[in-house]
């Protein structure tokens, strides 16, 4: 399977599949308190009450890829916050398996693009020592009422299992988790670079706070944050918020 390159996984993965629940990631945040292990998958078929960011409804069509899995933080971990980072690369080398490698754009801090258009959603939520990443990938079909372009695989003419995209897709988590924990955030950071719009990308960051900043992609820091050129030269450091490209 693709990994981008470095060193070999050594987490060991465990999937469940289900038919049907509300949540993939609220059914894991349970699994963790009664002491789940890291490497657990699940997978549902459909959800009921698929979550985006922000507390925003994630459509469930069966088809689709609906699933999570569990991180257990360690001590010498990087910022927990930087798994947005590895989730995000460790899906854009999944897709590269199907669709061939610069495909897919990457947008801070983990919205998978093609052509501009969304193809997956990831939500991170911690729960005491554990953070729950869950992942929607467009397989087979794609919302059309949304305020902003998405697609699917299946529109770029690409059939996948949803059972043969989790296993690539847990195999590359796996591998990204190990070089963030075994050489830390750069590595990660820089194949983040590397799948990104460029730098001068005009971006609207949309904050917690509802203000909004507009400015032109300059890079991350060194922990990850988004770094935005501002039209009197300034810089602006984004660490939580929705960025659109312009």
């Amino acid at each position: 399977m693709e990994h981008g390159g470095g060193a070999g996984a050594v987490l060991t993965t465990s999937i469940r599949t289900i038919a049907e629940t509300g949540s993939t990631n609220a059914d894991l945040i349970g699994l963790a308190a009664t002491g789940a292990s890291e490497g657990l998958w699940l997978r549902a078929e459909r959800q009921t009450a698929g979550r985006g960011r922000q507390g925003r409804a994630w459509q469930s069509p069966p088809g689709n890829l609906y699933a999570s899995t569990l991180v257990r933080l360690r001590a010498t971990d990087p910022p927990p916050a930087t798994l947005a980072l590895v989730a995000a690369v460790a899906l854009e080398a999944a897709v590269a398996a199907y669709l061939g490698e610069a495909r897919a754009t990457l947008k801070w801090p983990n919205d998978l693009l093609l052509d501009g258009a969304k193809l997956s959603g990831i939500l991170l939520e911690r729960a005491g020592d554990a953070i729950v990443i869950g992942f929607g990938v467009n397989l087979a079909h794609h919302p059309t009422d949304l305020d902003r372009p998405a697609t699917s695989l299946a529109a770029q003419g690409v059939a996948t299992d949803p059972d043969d995209f989790l296993a690539t897709l847990a195999e590359n988590v796996a591998f990204w988790l190990a070089r963030w924990r075994g050489e830390g955030l750069a590595p990660v950071r820089d194949r983040w670079t590397a799948r990104a719009h460029p730098s001068g990308t005009a971006l609207t960051a949309r904050l917690p706070d509802g203000s909004a900043i507009d400015g032109l992609f300059d890079r991350l820091d060194g922990d990850g944050a988004l770094i935005l050129r501002l039209a009197d030269g300034g810089r602006c450091v984004i660490h939580a918020g929705d960025v659109f490209l312009i």
